[in-house]
């Protein structure tokens, strides 16, 4: 952690800022290793303060030790002015995707300072991870896999989505997973049209094609990995659209690599998808960031310019979905490395027929 806080504090400087509050708990917990649900860090070139109410002042002591840690209670505004006073700050950045308007007033209110608006400078540095994350990641990974697996023997038609849905997230608990940071997608039949098709009431039958998204956290870090299967003989179409799918998604895998922007990403698997007649139907991004939360940075789509590093671990989870019919996406953890990429799943990405 104080390597992490080292990075941020050179960034203050290159900026030329005096001080940035970070407020956004993702960003609060990869720069100071504080994980109560309440607190705020303030921190400048050369200080650092983490602001927490009596019910985490031993714990934020304990996990945050290059911290001083502060008592807050009542007004934010309040509790940050003697030490703002102190070293005669005369702006104060403050994350503007993670404060509320209130907030923001509170402190234009309280505080005599300018308050300037950052974007995603902490995102920035979680974006690319450290060989330590990268082990979480891929021991995780190795856990979504042994979930699938489990998902093979366990799926049936006349079971439930939300059956389907119950039993892998208490499989993934009892592997060690911390809880599900998104609902489950288990989209069925015409429901597969659905790229965020939570699962419903809906049983399952013979002959349709079954998403199902899972994820799981691990010692605090995202895992995220889909599969499409089928409940006895599909049918042409629906192997074909499959096929469109599934080659898609391995060329983004064996070809994207370092120095790609998110744009260049996307087109590797676009591009199949519409010489196949579907693209239409790919309304989506390539992928996203995985880490901390389950969507980060960077991202992978027509719109994004954010150029892929070593040490960045990003899905790739190109999909069609065609209302009124259904849909098919295959998505895996992978690793960008200095010479491409590095699958952390591994499951059978071709058709599973049960």
């Amino acid at each position: 952690m104080p390597g992490r806080l080292k990075r941020l504090q050179e960034e203050l400087k290159k900026r030329s800022l005096d001080a940035i509050l970070i407020t956004h708990p993702a960003n609060r917990f990869y720069i100071s290793g504080f994980s109560g649900s309440n607190g705020v860090l303030l921190i400048s070139a050369g200080e650092a303060f983490l602001f927490t109410d009596f019910r985490y002042l031993e714990q934020a002591e304990k996990q945050s030790p290059h911290f001083k840690v502060c008592s807050w209670k009542g007004k934010l505004s309040e509790a940050l002015q003697p030490y703002v006073s102190a070293a005669g700050w005369k702006s104060l950045a403050f994350e503007e995707e993670h404060v509320t308007y209130a907030l923001h007033r509170e402190l234009k209110e309280g505080l005599a300072l300018e308050l300037l608006p950052v974007k995603g400078l902490v995102e920035e540095l979680r974006a690319v991870k450290s060989e330590d994350e990268v082990e979480i990641l891929r021991r995780g990974a190795a856990i979504m896999d042994q979930a699938f697996e489990f998902l093979l023997n366990l799926i049936k038609p006349g079971m439930t989505e939300k059956e389907v849905a119950l039993e892998l997230e208490y499989y993934l608990r009892r592997q060690g997973s911390e809880g599900s940071l998104f609902s489950y997608i288990v989209a069925s039949g015409e429901r597969g049209s659905l790229p965020h098709g939570i699962a419903s009431d809906k049983p399952l039958r013979r002959g349709e094609l079954v998403t199902v998204d899972f994820t799981g956290t691990f010692n605090s870090y995202a895992t995220d990995m889909t599969r499409t299967i089928a409940l006895g003989e599909p049918g042409a179409r629906a192997r074909e659209i499959y096929e469109a799918v599934r080659l898609a998604q391995q060329e983004a895998r064996e070809k994207i690599r370092p120095g790609m922007t998110g744009v260049e990403a996307d087109a590797l698997a676009r591009d199949l998808i519409k010489e196949a007649g579907f693209g239409e139907y790919f309304g989506h991004g390539l992928g996203h960031g995985l880490g901390l939360e389950v969507h980060e940075q960077p991202v992978l789509s027509p719109r994004s310019e954010s150029t892929l590093v070593p040490g960045m671990v990003v899905t790739i989870e190109p999909g069609i979905y065609i209302p009124g019919w259904g849909g098919v996406r295959i998505e895996d953890m992978v690793l960008i490395t200095s010479g491409g990429a590095e699958s952390l799943t591994a499951s059978p990405r071709e058709l599973i027929v049960i």
